[in-house]
């Protein structure tokens, strides 16, 4: 036992910073969920404010731009799940079929490259490309379309987001597949072309079975993220114009808080989607070791 211990120590001693951060940053401030269930006022401090049981809560869900609000959070959130999982796997089926290695390494670069950039960067190179003057409307209107302004009206907004969300974020996940195509045994493609499989059905018949595995592992881990439909993102693109297309729980939380200066609405809207997420993660970590073993731990 004294051997295990003196051989796992130093590993140990390195998790200590990041227990203390998360110790700090996570733990810490979630003593401010008390505000959820009061009146609250900065002056009178985290306990000296008085006590409405749930009447924040209440409020919340009788506001008739929270069914909005929860709405569009799902439905921009699903969206770019569903997307976030097919376009990432056409794209390494594509690259799996490149056999010039270089050509091949460019490509995954280019791709993932945006993964890199903050949404502050991308909002701004968004605003732009698609503004009436942008690149794209330029091209709409080289060929007689008229121009389309995609920021500001609710039926373009939403696009806009899973889009670009997709664009940013699907070279990251596009590695992950190559990774599971890697693991796929050559001798099934020798076979293949032995009984004269071309390369598309090779690509359907053992390349795709053969990322089964982690395709259903990836959806199913994503269940968690239902309510997360991109804080940053949204509030780097949107105004007032697609309130009704683009407001998320996050963004209708934070103007609540930081501009209207309701904290005890904002508090118990962002709690009631911390406990429905966490909910809705801890299903989805279930359903991933029930059905295919995956374990944090």
């Amino acid at each position: 036992m004294n051997k295990i211990y003196t051989k796992q120590y130093p590993l140990h001693v390195m998790l200590i910073p990041g227990v203390i951060f998360a110790l700090v940053f996570s733990y810490a401030p979630m003593v401010g969920i008390v505000i959820a269930f009061q009146r609250f006022f900065p002056v009178n401090g985290l306990f000296g404010s008085s006590w409405i049981g749930l009447d924040n809560f209440k409020f919340a869900f009788s506001l008739p731009d929270f069914s909005i609000v929860l709405s569009n959070t799902l439905s921009i959130a699903s969206m770019k799940i569903l997307a976030g999982l097919i376009v990432p796997i056409f794209v390494a089926l594509l690259l799996n079929e490149v056999r010039i290695h270089f050509l091949k390494r460019s490509y995954q670069t280019l791709i993932y490259l945006p993964h890199f950039l903050s949404w502050v960067i991308l909002g701004g190179i968004l605003t732009d490309i698609l503004s009436l003057d942008g690149i794209i409307n330029q091209l709409l209107h080289s060929v007689g379309v008229d121009r389309i302004s995609f920021l500001s009206r609710n039926a373009w907004f939403p696009t806009v987001l899973i889009v670009s969300d997709v664009w940013k974020e699907f070279g990251f996940n596009t590695i992950v597949y190559l990774a599971a195509i890697t693991s796929v045994n050559p001798s099934l493609y020798e076979a293949a072309v032995i009984d004269g499989a071309g390369r598309r059905r090779q690509m359907w018949h053992i390349t795709l079975p053969g990322m089964r595995t982690i395709i259903v592992l990836l959806a199913t881990l994503s269940l968690g993220n239902v309510l997360n439909a991109g804080f940053d993102q949204v509030f780097n693109l949107y105004n007032p114009a697609v309130y009704t297309s683009g407001d998320i729980l996050d963004t209708f939380v934070y103007r609540m808080g930081m501009i209207d200066f309701q904290y005890g609405l904002a508090t118990a809207i962002g709690m009631f989607k911390s406990v429905i997420a966490m909910l809705l993660i801890s299903i989805s970590y279930w359903t991933a070791y029930k059905f295919m073993n995956y374990r944090i731990f």
